[in-house]
């Protein structure tokens, strides 16, 4: 899937790229074709072993009896994924990742979270639509703009430290709740759903209003690529302003080659490339589709998720067995 991000903003000679410059000129597409059957059976391969050489260092327990394993497949295919399947440097990542969740008691912390608290964080984050892309992936959309000067000054008046557990708790809900569900689901191709769409709108947004938001944005951003790899699948990016360059600059060391390769700078109409990733009935119209939704609105699910879970639920829950749980 092309991108003109990095080539466009590598290197110092010749003028300043425009946003034309780093355009998309390929259409977004789904990235989620099917591995073949060699490709498989070696992934799976990988797989057992690093399962085994995890197991061996204390980070995985499998499952036994009735209990299930310490970690799904899905988990671990997303550090194998991310370390482009080299078994130490994931097991690396992973173990990192466990020691980091002890120090901030990432379980006790999700399941004791107040919920009004955890629903009021959303609108300073991206937000789930209630809807999912043609390949069944959930579509999150992120418009800064509604980040007004009064919330900036709101998100500015909370200690670091809670925002950071804001952002694991809303992290943790997307990986134990949204990402199950969506993989309940019916959905093709029959892969496992361990990923997010993303649509990222800068409309309206000024400069200032980037730099002011720039440590937010970069907390979130480097914690998913540490802890939660490969939870991003394509980013497309809208109604970006003439300094987007600028702000390329700052967030472009933030994500791994791999997720750089995934963000896509669209047009002022996205809409036609948006339509190649998500039906219309589940775009939201103001970038090209038919739902009624906006940002600052609660999902509005589709008819199948209603099936599933009747309505959306609140608080920390997670999704298992065809089931809302609470932690």
């Amino acid at each position: 899937m092309a991108t003109k991000l990095e080539s466009a903003s590598a290197g110092n000679s010749g003028p300043a790229p425009t946003v034309a410059d780093i355009q998309s000129e390929v259409a977004v597409t789904p990235d989620r074709t099917p591995p073949t059957r060699d490709q498989a059976g070696e992934r799976s391969g990988l797989l057992e072993v690093f399962k085994a050489n995890l197991a061996q260092a204390g980070l995985y327990q499998p499952a036994q009896d009735d209990a299930r394993a310490s970690h799904d497949d899905s988990t671990l295919m997303r550090f194998l994924r991310a370390r482009r399947y080299d078994l130490n440097k994931a097991e690396k990542q992973f173990a990192n990742t466990q020691t980091w969740r002890k120090q901030h008691d990432v379980d006790n912390l999700f399941r004791t979270f107040v919920t009004s608290e955890m629903e009021t964080s959303r609108i300073f984050y991206p937000r789930w639509t209630g809807r999912r892309d043609k390949s069944g992936l959930p579509v999150f959309v992120y418009r800064l703009a509604s980040l007004n000067s009064s919330l900036r000054k709101e998100l500015d008046a909370v200690p670091p430290e809670r925002r950071h557990q804001r952002i694991i708790v809303l992290y943790e809900a997307m990986i134990r709740f949204v990402l199950p569900l969506c993989d309940y689901l019916p959905h093709e191709p029959p892969t496992p759903i361990s990923s997010v769409t993303t649509i990222i709108d800068l409309e309206g947004v000024s400069l200032s209003a980037m730099w002011s938001l720039r440590n937010h944005l970069q907390q979130a951003s480097t914690m998913a690529t540490a802890n939660y790899p490969e939870t991003l699948n394509t980013t497309a990016i809208v109604n970006s302003p003439s300094f987007f360059p600028t702000i390329w600059n700052w967030i472009k060391g933030w994500f791994d080659e791999g997720t750089r390769s995934k963000i896509h700078v669209l047009s002022k109409a996205p809409g036609d490339a948006l339509r190649e990733l998500i039906n219309d009935e589940d775009l939201p119209e103001a970038y090209g589709g038919k739902l009624k939704w906006t940002f600052e609105n609660e999902p509005c699910l589709d008819s199948e998720i209603q099936k599933a879970i009747d309505e959306m639920p609140k608080g920390p829950v997670t999704f298992a067995d065809g089931k809302v749980l609470r932690p």
